[in-house]
């Protein structure tokens, strides 16, 4: 009976989710009383060098200050900063890892659509989400998406367990070990619309357990993912027989060279019986990246393939340090897909040509972008029937704010 009552379906786990993040949220924003206001000016006077508190935005790599920070230790502590030794150590430094870290970031844009001549102005992203540690090998990650096109969802909601030195296990909703963050992160992609790789062939997350162990073959990074999933997607814990796994294989580092090789087996879409193969290459400095990956999707029962690729890449520009614009990014991109490839020649191809506008000191962080998407279409795909303006030449202006 108790066990019953401590099941949540999709809804609650929605507004559960919800709830988490906005008392976070609001409890630092709003609660910062004048006990805990004392304790900070005192601990300034004290040490002008000690930074208090970080928040380390992942997408972005921005860090930001704030003593208003202290107040999320109000959610154990409310009186005020009588148990300061939770945060800071005998030398005086700050423990990060028991604070929660908040990230966010909003995506608006504009798109102007030239075969059909209409437009449109929508909020594609918005995201906010929490991460940390409850102790030092346990740590969490809830993140929500408060519109994709007007749909909430709860993305993220799990935790991680770190085993032994470079093993975790992660459990609960969480991404599939397929897809790179710089093509399905809204924070972090090149372009404002994704590659069709990471827009026409599954869904990014799903509910299960993934392991990974990370290691050193002589001097290059190794990294081994493997995770069994429900295969209904996010949100939707249905009972099945025939689980779904993913796998991945990493060689290098973001920073870098860096490829992979992946898997993931789908049986329970349907009736369908799918397998996904693909790899993946890229290389990045500090002004520059180029990537490149490959895709492809097997219908084991009606022995249908669809197969996708795309090679990307951008250069920063720090041209001068402006009171706004503080880079400039040109960016250009070449995808293609197509149903059945080893018989027929690709259906459709596009070319994304990109310039972003920094407007922060890290060229990966808030900007305006302008597309311009131009699309070779031999013969559209399913999803390019879903409406006239899927697969026309577009102009696009969006603003990516990144907090």
């Amino acid at each position: 009976m108790i066990i019953s009552q401590l099941y949540f379906n999709p809804e609650q786990m929605k507004f559960l989710s919800a709830t988490i993040i906005s008392f976070f949220v609001f409890n630092t924003l709003f609660s910062f009383n004048e006990s805990q206001k004392n304790a900070i000016d005192t601990i300034n006077d004290q040490s002008r060098d000690i930074e208090l508190i970080s928040f380390q935005v992942s997408s972005s790599h921005e860090t930001y200050s704030s003593p208003r920070v202290f107040n999320l230790l109000g959610l154990f502590n409310s009186p005020g900063l009588s148990n300061s030794s939770e945060v800071f150590n005998s030398a005086g430094t700050t423990d990060k890892s028991r604070v929660p870290k908040f990230d966010a970031s909003i995506k608006t844009k504009y798109e102007y659509a030239l075969k059909t001549k209409m437009s449109r102005f929508s909020v594609r992203n918005s995201r906010m989400g929490i991460s940390g540690y409850i102790a030092d090998p346990l740590k969490y990650r809830v993140q929500v998406e408060l519109s994709s096109e007007g749909k909430f969802e709860v993305l993220d909601l799990n935790g991680t367990i770190n085993l032994f030195k470079g093993f975790n296990l992660t459990l609960g909703q969480t991404g599939l070990p397929i897809f790179n963050s710089y093509i399905i992160t809204p924070s972090q992609m090149l372009f404002a619309n994704r590659a069709f790789i990471g827009k026409y062939f599954t869904g990014t997350r799903d509910i299960g357990v993934l392991a990974s162990y990370k290691s050193q073959l002589k001097s290059i990074p190794v990294e081994l993912e493997f995770g069994v999933f429900n295969g209904t997607t996010i949100n939707n814990p249905e009972w099945t027989n025939r689980p779904s796994y993913a796998g991945r294989v990493q060689f290098g580092s973001m920073a870098g060279m860096r490829a992979t090789a992946k898997f993931y087996k789908n049986t329970h879409i349907d009736s369908d019986d799918l397998l996904f193969l693909g790899a993946d290459i890229r290389y990045s400095s500090q002004n520059y990246k180029i990537e490149a990956e490959f895709m492809n999707r097997h219908n084991v029962i009606t022995k249908t393939d669809r197969s996708a690729l795309y090679i990307q890449g951008a250069y920063t520009f720090i041209p001068f340090n402006g009171k706004i614009i503080r880079s400039l990014t040109p960016a250009l991109r070449w995808d293609a897909i197509g149903e059945n490839l080893r018989v027929s020649k690709i259906d459709a191809s596009r070319f994304t040509f990109g310039l972003a506008l920094g407007l922060s000191n890290n060229p990966n962080g808030s900007l305006v972008r302008f597309d311009y998407e131009h699309y070779l279409v031999e013969r559209p795909i399913a999803e390019f029937n879903k409406y006239d303006e899927m697969d026309s030449d577009k102009f696009t202006v969006e603003l990516l704010i990144i907090f």
